[in-house]
């Protein structure tokens, strides 16, 4: 495989193995902290700590393409006790370096974040 073809792999960029970050979270729990969301592990996630509304940012550290954003999540208006909330997004020409995902409400007081996923191509370093 040559160097460029490398490159060009389509991968799951928001994962902290691949150097993503979240950088703010608005509230936080010990036990659920905001890195779970990127960590890989379906059995982890990032709670909100009540009232809304709630934000995280997701740094990459380098500048991507967007192709698909999976939110696998607890957040839905309507109770759907035990199973998670897929919101899969289909992005066209979408660039980014960073992503912000506000959260105005939830079915209850509360809500989690079990994972992101970005898959898409690393354009350019920013460095």
């Amino acid at each position: 495989m040559s160097r460029l073809n490398t490159k060009m792999r389509k991968i799951d960029l928001c994962l902290s193995s691949e150097g993503a970050e979240v950088i703010l979270a608005t509230s936080s729990d010990e036990k659920h902290p905001p890195e779970n969301i990127i960590d890989g592990n379906p059995e982890t996630f990032w709670t909100t700590t009540g009232m809304f509304p709630q934000e995280f940012i997701i740094c990459f550290h380098k500048h991507i393409k967007i192709e698909k954003l999976l939110i696998q999540s607890y957040l839905d208006l309507v109770h759907t006790e035990g199973q998670l909330q897929n919101e899969e997004v289909v992005a066209r020409d979408g660039y980014a370096t960073y992503l912000r995902f506000i959260i105005l409400s939830a079915f209850d007081h509360f809500a989690s974040v079990h994972s992101i996923s970005v898959e898409g191509i690393a354009v350019s370093s920013l460095s």
